[in-house]
């Protein structure tokens, strides 16, 4: 879906400028939360219609399937970056070895999540893989979880789970709150999980409705209708709400801002995908926007962090950060396309082929 790639290029441009230029975009952040929406509905999306075609949801081919699109291309970024630092003797490389292997095994953010203060230099410089750990945890439990209700529950009672679900996260927050707990509640896969679980709730109220469902046609008008106005409070969000920082921690936006996210992130995305001819996601689809989007996003987001400390750390500074830090990026992310990720992602496509007609026969 072209408008749903756009949507990720511009979601991860809004996080690498918010790196660079925190004072111009102090909520950029908030791109990272429609990642994790989008992230939940793409992902639902795809279980709940291998379910309905087969029956079942094969899980270790989906855990498979995960491994291969985020896994090695984050190895060989953090394998990189470690070498680099047995060769150059700036400060983001200290104890790149440990940070490494935090982010390979994708508990940084778990490790994040338990420093009250400021964040210390142990996962320097992936801390940016502290979202990756989010998804990729959310990953291993929710297609469990979604197996069970699919088998066990009608599909009303599906959705009236899942919904539920969305809502336990917030009030757990609501607990949880307090100064000192703000870097618990930002990085825990339990205190984000609502925004995972709304995309979600989108892809199992999409999957019920049959194609001439008035509901249906409700939900397409007004995804249509309000798509402006949630783009519009996003970039509002990303303009004027600082939300990192020990004086941004705001417990409004701790404890219900981050489901407000979700839920605006939704609704674009439901726009995107009902509303293919809407401006919205005419101006999303442009070509080079939405190839970006679909093959250059993820090793965009691997790669930023790392560059723009490095550049920073050689002297790169001022009004030539931003471009000399999109420019690399952009390279390193083509070189882990074209390198990693693609060769493997064909190397999976291949031997799935290979195996269906067997598995057909045999079922």
């Amino acid at each position: 879906m072209a408008g749903l790639d756009g949507l990720r290029t511009v979601a991860v441009v809004l996080v690498i400028v918010y790196h660079v230029e925190p004072d111009l975009v102090p909520g950029g952040s908030v791109g990272v939360d429609v990642f994790f929406t989008l992230s939940g509905f793409v992902i639902t999306r795809l279980l709940v219609a291998e379910y309905a075609r087969t029956g079942r949801i094969g899980l270790w081919s989906f855990y498979r399937r995960r491994w291969l699109r985020l896994v090695p291309a984050m190895l060989v970024m953090c394998a990189v970056v470690a070498l680099l630092s047995m060769a150059l003797p700036l400060p983001l490389l200290d104890g790149a070895w440990t940070a490494a292997a935090l982010a390979a095994g994708s508990v940084v953010n778990l490790v994040r999540a338990g420093e009250p203060g400021p964040y210390s230099d142990l996962t320097v410089p992936f801390s940016h893989t502290w979202s990756l750990g989010v998804e990729e945890q959310f990953y291993l439990a929710w297609p469990l979880l979604l197996l069970v209700l699919l088998r066990h529950a009608t599909a009303r009672r599906v959705l009236g789970w899942v919904a539920a679900l969305c809502v336990l996260p917030v009030i757990w927050r609501m607990v949880l709150w307090d100064p000192t707990a703000a870097h618990r509640i930002y990085n825990g896969p339990d205190t984000r999980a609502d925004q995972l679980l709304i995309g979600a709730l989108l892809a199992v109220v999409l999957a019920r409705l049959r194609a001439d469902d008035p509901r249906l046609a409700l939900l397409r008008r007004w995804a249509g209708r309000l798509c402006w106005p949630a783009l519009v409070l996003l970039g509002l969000v990303a303009w004027q709400v600082p939300i990192t920082g020990a004086s941004r921690w705001n417990p409004v936006w701790y404890t219900v801002g981050f489901l407000a996210a979700a839920v605006l992130s939704a609704t674009v995305v439901a726009a995107l995908d009902l509303c293919p001819r809407s401006w919205p996601s005419r101006l999303l689809s442009v070509s080079a926007l939405a190839w970006v989007g679909r093959n250059l996003s993820y090793g965009m987001y691997l790669w930023h962090y790392p560059v723009i400390r490095l550049l920073s750390d050689l002297g790169v500074d001022g009004d030539r950060l931003l471009p000399a830090g999109i420019a690399v990026t952009v390279a390193a992310a083509l070189a882990s396309y074209v390198l990693v990720e693609r060769p493997l992602l064909r190397h999976g496509r291949f031997r799935v082929r290979r195996w269906e007609p067997a598995m057909a026969v045999a079922r």
